[in-house]
């Protein structure tokens, strides 16, 4: 019988000839990904309480990330830990202050098409841009997935999630996903989302990461795009060969998809989500005159290269509004340095955008740039819960870097097609 791809990349992780939908099986793990925010400070007391070490240590993957760089003692001290478990367990792939690790596994040639991969964050599911199945798991189930290098597994079914036609000006992944979360909710618990059509195939990796990433706010259990040149590209370009398998890692002909839906990519205008949930979507223009006291690009999922791009498109040659403060945190240092190197952050900088260090900073209200009481922000990140970004009054929306960039220089939530050629 026909197999969709996460039912063949679980039944090699789980040494069986075939899975079915809400099977419990239970996985060899090839990559395990933590993170200093839930990783060694949650699991090394219990490792020290069990009188065990790691499974393997070149299998794992520690990233600092969340704390970075330390603001106050509390932080200091969690990255103290965070050392000192990397160096106690033998730890080499450790990135410390080196970028946010889902974007890391990325730059790094760290994920293939087929593996069976984990983290300690609810934003894993971004690895599934690659091919393989990348989910994440709490401090308990990570525990016990460092000390035994297994994890069981209820099998997810597959929904099957097509976007046709190309894109119209300042439209890009974070609008597809803003809009399927007002469109599927957010409520997809035991669903992976596999994204795929014309749309789909024409989209660099970084942007299919968005796609995956945010198959979290969808309340999916991950989110995966099929192998094919584009996937094959970036391995290369991370200094990763592909195995000569890795275009087989695709759903088959008539896989058994728990649903399918169809959109167009030709029709999706720039969206935005409204205080405090990523369902509260809608075209950018439908919600009325926003004034913005804060323009956020940061995050996994925000602050890419791909993404600095964008809002310097808009940005170049214009000017940040008067009090509005637009705030740049690049995902990555070599993010960073990339778009140090051709012109980026010049424009950035000289639009008035402030540059803040590489991580996760204040799309987890950690770091500069948490919001004060009943500030208004518009932010790349992929979550506006309340109290997400800082007090609980402050009202958070979400669009793309374009529109970030755009609101910035408008002082207002603004459509950046106003802006753009």
């Amino acid at each position: 019988m026909p197999r969709t791809l996460t039912e063949k990349i679980l039944a090699r992780a789980a040494g069986r000839s075939r899975v079915a939908p809400g099977e419990i099986v239970t996985c060899r793990v090839d990559l395990a990904l933590l993170l200093d925010s839930g990783g060694p400070r949650r699991i090394w007391p219990r490792l020290k309480e069990l009188g065990v070490g790691v499974w393997d240590p070149d299998r794992i993957v520690l990233c600092s990330d969340h704390f970075t760089p330390a603001v106050d003692a509390e932080s200091a001290a969690i990255l103290q830990l965070t050392r000192d478990f990397a160096r106690q367990f033998g730890i080499r792939r450790f990135f410390d202050m080196r970028g946010i690790g889902h974007v890391l596994l990325a730059e790094q040639g760290l994920l293939e098409p087929g593996m069976f991969a984990v983290g300690g964050d609810s934003h894993s599911s971004m690895g599934g841009a690659f091919g393989c199945f990348m989910a994440g798991f709490g401090a308990i189930e990570m525990t016990g997935v460092a000390v035994t290098g297994e994890i069981w597994i209820q099998v997810p079914d597959t929904v099957r999630v097509n976007w046709s036609g190309r894109f119209g000006p300042g439209v890009v992944a974070k609008d597809i996903v803003l809009f399927l979360c007002r469109e599927l909710g957010m409520e997809n618990g035991g669903r992976v989302i596999e994204y795929g059509g014309e749309t789909v195939r024409n989209l660099s990796i970084w942007e299919r990461m968005v796609l995956t990433n945010m198959a979290a706010e969808l309340g999916a259990e991950t989110g995966l795009v099929e192998a094919d040149e584009v996937t094959l590209e970036a391995l290369r370009a991370a200094g990763r060969e592909p195995a000569a398998d890795a275009l087989d890692w695709r759903s088959d002909p008539g896989a058994g998809y728990s649903a399918s839906h169809d959109f167009a990519a030709t029709d999706l205008p720039p969206q935005v989500a409204a205080p405090h949930s990523p369902a509260n979507s809608g075209p950018v223009g439908s919600f009325g005159d926003v004034r913005v006291d804060q323009a956020y690009l940061g995050a996994c999922v925000g602050a890419k290269l791909s993404d600095l791009h964008m809002a310097a498109q808009v940005l170049k040659g214009r000017h940040v509004a008067p009090g509005t403060r637009l705030l740049v945190a690049p995902a990555s240092t070599k993010a960073m340095a990339d778009a140090a190197a051709d012109g980026t952050l010049a424009t950035l900088t000289a639009a008035g955008a402030y540059l803040l260090p590489t991580g996760c900073g204040a799309c987890a209200a950690l770091g500069a740039g948490v919001l004060a009481e009943n500030e208004v922000c518009i932010s790349s990140t992929n979550r506006n819960f309340r109290g997400r970004m800082g007090a609980n009054t402050a009202q958070v929306w979400l669009g793309s870097p374009y529109t970030v960039a755009a609101s910035a220089v408008a002082g207002r939530i603004a459509d950046p097609r106003e802006f753009l050629p």
